[in-house]
């Protein structure tokens, strides 16, 4: 496995290099990401990660100085996993002058997470788009965790026509049902009990209109009440178009519930692709 922190030696590396399937993380890696890496690996000759706290998607009052790094013990599992090319730039190196040009994402950015982390959407789709550049892959795995992102980084593909195959990776769960996610280090031994929580509403949710319910705002609203009575911080409950993310309507069969709530300072997200039907 080859561990690349420059530009030039990463497309050196690459040159005439075919079947490459590339996996974006930010580092701090769990299973979640090994199986994502696991996955690419199934769907390429050489699997490429790119490790980067990326800051163009941090608001001011965000994580991005405390967000863990974890460099060394990534790199192990990396290998472990199959890995054949680890990128891992600087700031610096990703950004050697101010990134004055970005990406300006669809209006589904500004809902839902958007809503509540402006910019953030612009921010991933630009390094996105740059690691695209840079890596040129014919197959990028992004978790389906991050069921917005997902969505927004594939209409992003298509309309500016990378020549990527995007594909989701299953969203992988502790034991209790908590996504797993790197910023779940942050919960305190209370709050971790709690956290698995939002996965149990969102199942209810998903009985609750495979049931007949299609009163979708007054189940969000519930839902919504709910977790705020038990002291959790709630961003949004919302019922959605699986296909397009718009707000779900009664004609509406293919759906995903999404979620994103606090415990504490620790904002957990979690979602459920389902059918309205049984």
């Amino acid at each position: 496995m080859d561990t690349i922190a420059t530009v030039a030696e990463l497309r050196t590396r690459l040159t005439g290099v075919s079947g490459i399937a590339f996996v974006p993380t930010m580092g701090n890696l769990h299973a979640g990401h090994v199986a994502l890496v696991e996955q690419a690996r199934q769907l390429g000759q050489c699997v490429v990660v790119s490790i980067f706290v990326n800051p163009l998607q941090f608001g001011v009052n965000e994580d991005l100085a405390s967000y863990p790094r974890t460099l060394q013990a990534d790199l192990e599992k990396l290998a472990a996993a199959g890995a054949d090319v680890v990128f891992t730039p600087t700031d610096n190196e990703l950004y050697p002058q101010p990134q004055t040009i970005q990406i300006e994402p669809p209006a589904i950015a500004n809902e839902l997470c958007g809503a509540v982390r402006p910019g953030h959407f612009r921010g991933v789709c630009t390094v996105v788009a740059k690691l695209f550049n840079l890596v040129q892959p014919d197959v990028a795995v992004f978790g389906k965790k991050d069921f917005q992102q997902l969505f927004i980084l594939r209409e992003m593909t298509r309309q500016l026509d990378f020549p990527v195959a995007i594909v989701a990776g299953e969203t992988i769960r502790e034991a209790d049902g908590l996504a797993m996610s790197s910023r779940n280090g942050y919960l305190k031994p209370e709050q971790r009990v709690e956290a698995p929580r939002l996965y149990g509403v969102l199942k209810q949710v998903v009985q609750t209109v495979q049931g007949g319910r299609r009163d979708f705002a007054a189940i969000e609203a519930q839902t919504t009440q709910y977790l705020t009575m038990l002291g959790w911080v709630v961003d949004y409950i919302e019922i959605r178009s699986a296909a397009t993310l718009a707000p779900a309507t009664a004609d509406d069969l293919a759906l995903v519930v999404l979620g994103a709530a606090r415990q504490g300072k620790t904002r957990l997200i979690d979602n459920i692709e389902f059918s309205a039907r049984i």
